[in-house]
């Protein structure tokens, strides 16, 4: 993962506005669009949008978080039940998708303003708080970013 990588919309969107419809990503099957759309997907499930359940046992949720602690780098090519290549895409155009993504990040901020102890369930990682889910963003949008040549 970037280290150098931070939640800053401003960053966020100067990076995502080099971002073109035809570039292929080095790893994957995501298109650019569906990319966007699928980090959009990932801030609304951080504000509890959606209907997710527990993908893993229990046992293994504080393994889990722990990982969110750690240095690692989320793997390439993972194959999730919530987030498959042939989602339908729900824009027009790719830049529309970013305008939906820059809203979903206003979202998640105002959502935890008043409340950092809300929580949210992700499928792998349980009920995660805000600090949690700024950690999963941190390096979920890392990943992607990179797997697109923005970082």
């Amino acid at each position: 993962m970037s280290t150098s990588f931070q939640l800053d919309l401003e960053a966020m969107l100067a990076q995502l506005s080099t971002l073109q419809a035809h570039t292929s990503p080095s790893w994957g099957q995501m298109s650019p669009q569906r990319m966007v759309e699928h980090l959009a997907d990932a801030l609304y499930m951080s504000i509890g949008q959606g209907a997710y359940q527990l993908e893993v046992p229990e046992e293994r949720i504080e393994r889990m978080q722990a990982w969110l602690d750690s240095d690692k780098p989320m793997a390439k090519d993972v194959q999730v039940s919530f987030a498959t290549p042939d989602t339908p895409l729900r824009n027009d155009e790719l830049e529309t998708a970013i305008d939906e993504f820059t809203d979903a990040y206003l979202s998640f901020l105002e959502y935890y303003e008043e409340d950092a102890s809300l929580t949210a369930l992700h499928p792998f990682y349980g009920a995660l708080n805000y600090a949690q889910w700024q950690r999963l963003h941190t390096k979920h949008f890392a990943h992607h970013f990179e797997q697109f040549g923005l970082i």
